[in-house]
């Protein structure tokens, strides 16, 4: 089968992802607004992840079954998060997006978004998914370093992606090297 070359089957999703880097730096100062915009470029990565990853086989039930997106705590998306992946298809996967609570099965989607809320719990949190093929993606100070995937940090206004390679490759998930080279690689600290 025939498709795009290897080095630009990534560049219109890059693309987006530079562009939704530098709406949120240009995003307005006001508390209200600054947020909004801030978790539309943060749903925005979300979905592109789903096209940068790959999980083994065995983390589907079908080849068609939909590709879960979880968001564990208080949701800030509001419903950006549908507004975003409404109708997108992911390699033959429709989206969903799931709310759950901290006493769901986690490992039941398969990028899970780690709120804010969450800081108190998330060593448990990580500790329930370790090993398993969910793409841990959170917004707090050390998630990577605790042994979460993608951790998505605002700072100064702009997003910066942080990347714990060893937790991916410990859960069988594969990510793009272009996607890669965009973040802050970090490791699991020891306690």
């Amino acid at each position: 089968m025939k498709g795009k070359p290897a080095s630009r089957k990534f560049l219109p999703v890059l693309g987006l992802l530079w562009l939704a880097a530098g709406w949120l730096a240009a995003a307005e100062t006001g508390p209200v607004a600054g947020e909004y915009k801030e978790y539309k470029v943060k749903a925005a990565f979300i979905y592109n992840f789903t096209k940068f990853t790959d999980w083994p086989p065995g983390a589907f039930s079908s080849p068609t079954a939909s590709l879960v997106i979880g968001i564990l705590g208080e949701d800030p998306f509001g419903d950006t998060m549908e507004d975003v992946v409404r109708g997108e298809v992911v390699r033959g996967r429709p989206l969903v997006i799931k709310r759950l609570r901290p006493d769901d099965d986690l490992r039941a989607c398969h990028i899970l978004f780690i709120a804010r809320s969450e800081t108190q719990r998330l060593p448990a949190v990580l500790s329930q998914l370790k090993g398993t093929p969910v793409l841990s993606v959170g917004e707090t100070s050390g998630f990577a370093e605790q042994g979460g995937m993608i951790n998505l940090l605002l700072a100064d206004s702009i997003l910066k992606i942080e990347i714990n390679q060893a937790a991916l490759e410990q859960a069988g998930l594969q990510i793009s090297a272009k996607l890669l080279k965009l973040a802050r690689l970090v490791k699991t600290s020891r306690s």
